[in-house]
């Protein structure tokens, strides 16, 4: 009889999603496992467990998928992931924390579409501001963009100790330069956004970011990218569905557009589809949001 997949979805916190287990199953997956409350020096015996007990045949059908919310330790969870494999004896293992590195891929990518579209410009030295750059979506679209070379900033709302220390993080981790700082008031935001050429907005759902005032201040804002589709939306102006329409609001600016919450997640809910399609094959594959950015790209 023929070996049915599985895979198992490791998760640090309390729950997995539901978003995770039903892409899994759309995917193609027979068998979903999920594990939670899992530390990460759990990682090392669970892959073993998984690795040695289905032959060489059915290790080809067996996956793993690592969750959570932070990113750092879901990388962790992978790095352990890989060095638990005793080839042969090996599966794929795809990582996506709360589907941030998905999502801050596909955000990405649309707005680097846009920027190319509009105004002939990559994502090498654009002045980017990433609100909410402290929240796992936040956190990866920032170190994506700085992977490309733009000059980076990352906005807290409340604290600047925090946004250093995400910093100071992803300097260690992917060594990137990420410039931090706080802005809990329109002013704070107008300030920021008055010299960027692109702002993403990553904070929770239900928070407008940026609001009309806001954009106003903005003299060479190019590219706007929201991933909040629970109003009211994280920019004014910008509908969910946007990809590419003009920002209004932002009259003083070079011409910007805006890209909504949908138009991103259509992007987002594709490119995990083929990631996930992508750890039925044979030949395993470690993913993360880096190989995330590289699938959005040929998507957009």
């Amino acid at each position: 009889m023929a070996k049915r997949s599985i895979i198992h979805m490791i998760n640090p916190m309390v729950h997995n999603s539901p978003f995770d287990i039903n892409m899994a199953v759309d995917a193609g997956y027979d068998v979903i496992v999920p594990y939670e409350n899992v530390q990460l020096e759990e990682v090392h015996g669970l892959v073993q467990d998984a690795i040695f007990s289905r032959g060489p045949t059915g290790v080809k059908r067996t996956s793993m998928f690592i969750g959570g919310r932070d990113m750092g330790l879901a990388m962790d969870m992978l790095d352990v992931a890989k060095r638990a494999m005793v080839p042969p004896f090996e599966i794929s293992v795809f990582a996506d924390p709360s589907g941030a590195f998905t999502t801050a891929a596909a955000l990405v990518a649309c707005v680097e579409r846009e920027l190319k579209k509009n105004f002939s410009q990559g994502l090498e030295g654009a002045r980017t501001v990433v609100f909410g750059g402290t929240g796992p979506v936040g956190l990866a679209t920032a170190v994506i963009a700085a992977q490309q070379g733009a000059d980076t900033t990352i906005v807290d709302h409340f604290s600047i100790d925090t946004a250093l220390e995400f910093a100071a993080e992803a300097k260690q981790r992917y060594n990137v330069d990420l410039r931090a700082t706080a802005a809990s008031s329109d002013a704070d935001k107008a300030r920021l956004v008055s010299n960027a050429d692109l702002v993403f907005c990553t904070a929770k759902a239900g928070i407008q970011v940026l609001n009309a005032s806001v954009l106003a201040d903005a003299k060479q804002l190019k590219v706007a990218g929201d991933v909040n589709a629970v109003p009211p939306l994280g920019i004014e102006d910008v509908g969910i569905m946007d990809f590419g329409a003009p920002i209004i609001h932002a009259k003083n600016s070079a011409g910007a557009v805006g890209i909504g919450a949908l138009a991103v997640g259509n992007v987002k809910y594709k490119l995990q589809q083929a990631m996930l399609e992508e750890t039925l094959a044979d030949k395993p594959v470690y993913l993360d949001f880096r190989n995330a950015f590289n699938g959005a790209r040929k998507l957009v």
